[in-house]
């Protein structure tokens, strides 16, 4: 009986099957095309981000990922910078959002909004934020 492989790692490399990979990668800009171009806050735009997140959930608890060991120290000063820069975004959204977000105060999101105004645009941050939830998972 051969021994199979149980490790998360692919039996080929990505560049021994070109054809399936070309296969995945035109679902995928396929599908972020399509989930760009949907209404914000509509049942598709809802469907079209529980679908992907379901399927990598799903996928996460049939095969969890190999735990990566933690490192022997942590950097401190790099740590503290990481946390400053967290909570001074979260006190700006959370600021904004109480004074109900005043035009020389927006919150991070009305920033963000124009920016993601054009199709190609949101779609390709759907493309990033599909494949960091599979590094997620792969991780």
């Amino acid at each position: 009986m051969a021994a199979e492989n149980t490790s998360a790692e692919p039996w080929l490399p990505l560049d021994a099957r070109p054809a399936r990979n070309a296969v995945i990668v035109a679902g995928l800009i396929g599908y972020a095309w399509f989930l760009g171009g949907t209404a914000p806050f509509s049942m598709k735009a809802l469907l079209g981000v529980l679908l992907p997140g379901a399927v990598l959930g799903l996928i996460a608890c049939r095969r969890p990922p190999e735990r990566i060991p933690p490192p022997p120290s942590v950097d401190v000063a790099g740590f503290s910078y990481w946390i400053i820069c967290i909570a001074l975004l979260l006190e700006w959204e959370a600021s904004a959002v109480r004074d109900n977000s005043p035009p020389w105060h927006p919150s991070l999101t009305d920033l963000i909004n124009p920016l993601l105004g054009p199709h190609a645009v949101k779609s390709a941050a759907v493309v990033i934020w599909l494949l960091a939830g599979w590094a997620l998972v792969k991780l």
